[in-house]
């Protein structure tokens, strides 16, 4: 049973983790080298696209979404979708789709003279099953080794920390002042009619 306890829990904080990695913000620092629009019939992977354009009528067959390719500092290649997160979630709150595929575009460079910009996105990566990180924002940088600090998921991470810290706290008190003295009240019941069965027994033995 402690197993089964155990294997529940860590089951539980590791979806938590999931969760949290493919939501809050992550940043790469990468060369843009093409940017272009194509066609998508959300399938099986619909959970890992946006669910609605902003102020576009949608056509359940399909519709458009901007790509930007790139070239991640460390030569690996990386391909971002660019979709509205409207008033959806995650809680982004993006309007600025076309916007930001017009900055993409004017920032391409060629490995022979990079630009670097600073990608700031949420989402995983999966070749399998045709997923993409979703940009949020872009901003040029003057090259692949500066350093991005990501002050709002240590903002966020550490509110999480206390609050789960309070409840864990709370709820301890809770069970030692409510619940523990009801069980060791329950176990003394127990006890002293087991001791009176045995007693029973005993006599009519």
């Amino acid at each position: 049973m402690r197993y089964v306890k155990w294997s529940i829990i860590v089951l539980f904080w590791a979806l938590v983790a999931a969760f949290l990695h493919y939501t809050l913000p992550q940043h790469d620092i990468a060369r843009i080298s093409d940017t272009y629009e194509k066609r998508i019939d959300p399938g099986e992977n619909s959970l890992f696209w946006s669910n609605a354009a902003t102020g576009e009528t949608l056509n359940v067959t399909g519709r458009d979404v901007f790509f930007i390719q790139t070239r991640l500092n460390d030569d690996d290649v990386m391909v971002y979708r660019n979709e509205d997160t409207g008033w959806g979630w995650p809680p982004y709150f993006k309007f600025d789709t076309a916007n930001l595929q017009a900055e993409a575009a004017d920032l391409r460079s060629t490995a022979a003279a990079p630009q670097w910009v600073v990608i700031r996105h949420y989402g995983w990566r999966n070749e399998f099953l045709s997923v993409y990180p979703n940009v949020v924002s872009l901003r040029p940088v003057d090259g692949p080794d500066v350093r991005i600090i990501p002050w709002l998921n240590i903002i966020l991470l550490t509110l999480l920390v206390a609050v789960v810290w309070a409840l864990y706290v709370r709820w301890r008190r809770f069970r030692q002042a409510r619940i523990d003295p009801v069980l060791d009240d329950m176990g003394d019941n127990l006890d002293e009619a087991g001791g009176r069965l045995k007693g029973f027994f005993r006599r009519k033995g």
